[in-house]
């Protein structure tokens, strides 16, 4: 089942609540089961990498983390 969602791919939003309040940008994904966005530039967390075939030196890594679909808005 698909659920509904007010925002998509695409879309610039802004955040309006939470720590990163104030702050705008594209989401890249939605996961509507969780009620998450990812939103490109605003919650920056870094991970731990593996090392694999095309990263030998392994590391650590900047992502863009989830946001809680509620504490987004279009712009």
């Amino acid at each position: 089942m698909k659920l509904k969602t007010h925002v998509k791919p695409g879309d610039d939003v802004k955040v309006i609540s939470g720590n990163h309040k104030g702050k705008t940008g594209t989401v890249l994904s939605v996961n509507a089961e969780k009620g998450q966005v990812i939103v490109e530039d605003v919650r920056k967390i870094k991970k731990a990498i593996r090392k694999t075939e095309l990263n030998p030196d392994g590391g650590i890594e900047e992502q863009d983390g989830p946001i809680h679909i509620s504490n987004v808005k279009k712009v």
